[in-house]
């Protein structure tokens, strides 16, 4: 019974091969609703009148960090899921392919071991060692001594084989099955970060377009100013340089430097990696991959797997990890200033190191 459900789990796995060709993105999720739904966790949306003193702006400005902080998140567990899912169907193929091979092994091993069976029926349905105990050639019973040696131990190894071969076989689809769930799982997943994602940016783009265009420049001022203040701050504290960071840059950081400065002005597109458009662990992980050293695909895997260090011994190349829950990720360039990818509506630019609250920095090529 278990080797005919092996036999039929195996052909709905072959069978299913053809749904791994859908690139995973598609089959994350469905198009979201032009209106997100409510149920996002997005801030109320303050009434169309428009603001009137720095005040009012301020407060919106905090409400539209505050979303795309929240959309950045979630893009992270979107990334994370995306990777995981890849990962997953390409276990799933190479667990198919076990599984074919397996069954075309014991489709051998049968046909030897039923070939064994018709010799034996063919000289007269004696066992081999009866047939011995009949001969009165000496020279042919030794002859034969050795000959059933032989046959014994090719048929213990035919028996051992298939039964290995079976057992193996079992255990491919029940890895195969752990695996399925897993897949399925990761696109739940997928789908739930995608319609958050859509949710938030869909809020903040809504805060933003009921200003009036002077309003947007002064939000984009008070942007800025912001950023600036975070930057003085962070200086004012700042330790004192263990090294000169200029040279202490190695060549693979200096080649993921070059990598992401080059993309400079190409706009943030949450789950991108380029060559278009990148988010922001889209773009670092890029770089360093563009510098020979594969590195996570997320800000909070690339927090929770690389080496971390010192932020006083920090030098170009670095990856600086921002707020309390590694959201966003920016490369320290030297000179107190990041390269990064911001966030929606935004381009590839450099920033104060700063600028942002700093959870901590890590070293791909440590």
């Amino acid at each position: 019974m278990n080797r005919r459900h092996c036999a039929a789990a195996a052909i709905t796995l072959v069978c299913a091969l053809g749904l791994l060709t859908v690139p995973v993105q598609a089959m994350a999720a469905p198009t979201p609703d032009a209106s997100p739904s409510p149920t996002a966790s997005a801030p109320a949306v303050p009434s169309p009148a428009a603001p009137s003193s720095e005040k009012d702006l301020e407060k919106i400005r905090e409400q539209i960090e505050t979303l795309y902080r929240q959309a950045g998140a979630a893009t992270d567990a979107y990334n994370l899921a995306e990777e995981q899912t890849k990962k997953q169907s390409g276990e799933i193929v190479k667990l198919a392919k076990a599984i074919v091979d397996g069954q075309a092994r014991i489709a051998e091993l049968k046909d030897r071991a039923g070939a064994q069976a018709r010799e034996q029926y063919r000289n007269g349905g004696l066992p081999p060692g009866a047939q011995l105990v009949l001969s009165d050639d000496p020279q042919l019973f030794l002859d034969g001594v050795n000959k059933l040696r032989t046959s014994q131990q090719a048929s213990k190894t035919v028996l051992a084989e298939l039964t290995r071969t079976q057992e193996d076989l079992e255990t491919y689809t029940q890895d195969a099955s752990s695996n399925w769930h897993k897949l399925e799982t990761n696109r739940v997943k997928q789908a739930e970060a995608k319609k958050k994602i859509n949710a938030q940016i869909a809020a903040a783009e809504k805060l933003e377009s009921r200003l009036a265009k002077e309003e947007r420049a002064r939000l984009r001022q008070l942007e800025q100013d912001a950023a600036n203040r975070a930057q003085s701050a962070w200086l004012a504290t700042r330790p004192t340089p263990n090294v000169d960071v200029s040279g202490a840059t190695t060549a693979a950081g200096k080649a993921a430097v070059a990598f992401a400065t080059a993309q400079i002005g190409k706009p943030y597109v949450w789950g991108a990696t380029g060559p278009g458009s990148y988010d922001c662990s889209g773009l670092t992980s890029q770089a360093w991959a563009a510098a020979g050293r594969p590195i996570p695909r997320t800000s909070q895997e690339q927090w929770r797997l690389l080496p971390r260090i010192d932020i006083q011994d920090m030098r170009p190349g670095d990856l600086i990890i921002y707020h309390a829950d590694a959201s966003h990720v920016g490369m320290y360039v030297g000179d107190g200033a990041i390269v990064h990818s911001p966030r929606p509506g935004r381009h590839v630019t450099l920033a104060g190191a700063g600028s942002m609250k700093i959870l901590g920095v890590v070293r791909p090529d440590r």
